[in-house]
C-alpha cells in the first residue's frame, strides 16, 4: 500500500485552511486505497481530534521554543531543526511514498533535511516568499505565475500554479451546476458571512454591526458561519440575537457546499474559502483579515471575481446591486471548476 504522510499545523494564530485543504487531498488519496497520517503540531486550537475522527492516523508534536529568523516562524512552535527531527521520529521508519508539507514556517533547510526519509516530497505554499527543494509544488492562488517561483525551486520540480488546481471537496463540484443555475435570476434573500475557522480579531462582529447601517430588504435571512473554538463565538451569538434580520449562528458545519449553494450573497476573509465560492458561482464580498489574503483578494477583486471591502466600515458603501451580483457570479465562476482535486492526485500518481 502506498503511504503518504501531510505536515501541517492550524492554531488560533495560523487558522484551519492549511489542515482542511490537506484533509480534502486525503480524503481523495484514501479513496485511491492509499494510507494517508497527519503529523500536527499541538497549538492552541489545532484540529488533532478531529483529523482522528476522519479517520486518518495522527502524530502529535509538542510545543517547544521558536528561534528562527523567517517571518512565519512563529507559527511553527519549534526551531525547525527540532522540527524536522521530531517530524522523522513521527514517521518511525517508515519513509512514505510522498511527504507533502502545507506550512509558511518551512523551507528548502527543513525540506532537505527531511529528503532522506521519505520518496518524494510535494509543498502547497501561497507566498513565492522562500527557498523550497521538492519534486511538486502546489499554488492554488489566482495571480500567482510559474515565474513567480524562479530561483526558488530545485531543478526539476514541477510546479502546478492557479486556481484550476484549488484543492476543494467533491460536494463543490457535485453542487457547481445547481448554484451556477440558482444566479440566472439574481436575489438577496440569504446572506452568508464566513470569517474563517477562528476569526481571532472577531471580523464577524464588526461585518454584523456594519450591516446594520445597510439598506437591505426586510425579509433577508443571515447565516453566519463560525469554529466551535472561535474564541469570539459566544458574542457573536449574543450580537446575532439584536439583529433587524434573522440571523442565525452554526458551528460544525457540514454541509457547506449546499449552504453556499443555498445562498445568494457571501461576506467572507479572502482565504482558501474563496475557491469554494468561486466553484460555484456565489458572489462575495471579500475581507482580508492576514497579510497572506492580500495578493488574493486584490487578484480576486482586479479580475471582477469578488468585492474586495478594504474597511469593514465601507461595507454599506460597497454593497451589490442585483445586476453586479450576476457579474461577479460568472466571472467568479470562470477560475475554479472544482476538479483541483483531481488534477492533482493525477499528478501524484503519476509520480510514485
Amino acid at each position: 500500500m502506498k503511504r503518504v504522510a501531510f505536515r501541517a499545523d492550524a492554531s488560533l494564530k495560523i487558522g484551519t485552511g492549511h489542515v482542511m485543504r490537506g484533509l480534502t487531498l486525503a480524503h481523495a488519496l484514501r479513496n485511491e486505497g492509499m494510507e494517508c497520517m497527519f503529523i500536527c503540531r499541538a497549538h492552541d486550537g489545532n484540529l488533532i481530534d478531529y483529523i482522528a475522527q476522519q479517520g486518518f492516523s495522527t502524530k502529535t508534536l509538542p510545543m517547544g521554543t521558536t528561534t528562527d529568523d523567517t517571518s512565519y516562524s512563529d507559527w511553527l512552535g519549534a526551531t525547525w531543526q527540532s522540527d524536522a527531527r521530531q517530524t522523522r521520529e513521527a514517521l518511525n521508519g517508515a519513509n512514505p511514498d510522498w511527504l507533502i508539507v502545507d506550512h509558511y514556517a518551512l523551507d528548502d533547510r527543513w525540506e532537505q533535511a527531511m529528503r532522506p526519509h521519505c520518496n518524494q516530497l510535494m509543498v502547497i505554499d501561497d507566498l513565492a516568499d522562500r527557498p523550497h527543494d521538492c519534486d511538486l509544488l502546489l499554488d492554488q492562488n489566482l495571480g500567482r505565475t510559474k515565474t513567480d517561483y524562479d530561483g526558488l525551486l530545485n531543478t526539476g520540480c514541477k510546479r502546478l500554479i492557479g486556481p484550476h488546481f484549488a484543492l476543494l471537496r467533491p460536494e463543490f463540484a457535485r453542487l457547481r451546476q445547481e448554484s451556477l443555475e440558482r444566479r440566472h435570476e439574481p436575489r438577496l434573500k440569504e446572506l452568508l458571512i464566513t470569517m474563517g475557522g477562528v476569526d481571532q480579531h472577531n471580523a464577524t462582529g464588526e461585518v454584523l454591526e456594519a450591516l446594520k447601517g445597510c439598506n437591505l430588504p426586510d425579509d433577508l435571512h443571515i447565516t453566519v458561519v463560525m469554529g466551535p473554538h472561535a474564541p469570539w463565538l459566544a458574542s457573536v451569538q449574543h450580537q446575532a440575537t439584536t439583529m433587524a434580520w434573522p440571523t442565525d449562528v452554526r458551528t460544525n458545519v457540514k454541509d457547506m457546499a449546499q449552504l453556499m449553494t443555498n445562498s445568494d450573497l457571501a461576506i467572507g476573509a479572502a482565504g482558501s474559502t474563496s475557491w469554494e465560492r468561486c466553484c460555484l458561482g456565489l458572489p462575495s464580498l471579500i475581507l482580508v483579515l492576514a497579510d497572506n489574503q492580500t495578493k488574493i483578494a486584490n487578484s480576486l477583486h482586479e479580475y471582477g471575481a469578488a468585492i474586495l471591502v478594504r474597511f469593514i466600515s465601507d461595507i454599506s458603501e460597497v454593497f451589490p446591486q442585483e445586476a453586479t451580483m450576476a457579474q461577479i457570479s460568472q466571472s467568479a465562476s470562470k477560475l475554479v471548476d472544482g476538479d483541483g482535486v483531481r488534477k492533482v492526485l493525477l499528478e501524484l500518481e503519476e509520480m510514485i
